[in-house]
């Protein structure tokens, strides 16, 4: 399945936070939060979005910081191959 995110839509995929603390410490899976670190592998066309201009500042393969509880989540073809549509606005960093 291709996603081709509209408008100002960026597609996410999410990079999965480290099991172990630095001091060797086990996180339980329950117990993890959220990961906040993407991926971009999609990014919308931008233009006009709710009456105003939106320019991209994204692009494909960059790495960014993106609000905890933003965007909607989306199985691809099987459970483990998850990405989450966010708006530009919900992202926050891009780490360089």
């Amino acid at each position: 399945m291709t996603i081709r995110p509209l408008g100002d839509r960026v597609v996410l995929k999410p990079i999965e936070a480290e099991e172990t603390t630095a001091s060797g410490i086990v996180i339980p899976g329950k117990e993890k939060e959220k990961p906040q670190q993407a991926e971009i592998i999609a990014v919308g066309p931008g233009g006009m979005v709710d009456g105003k201009e939106v320019k991209m500042e994204v692009s494909v393969g960059q790495k960014v910081i993106y609000s905890k509880y933003a965007g909607t989540e989306i199985e691809k073809d099987n459970k483990d191959d998850k990405v989450i549509i966010v708006r530009q606005s919900d992202i926050l960093a891009v780490i360089e």
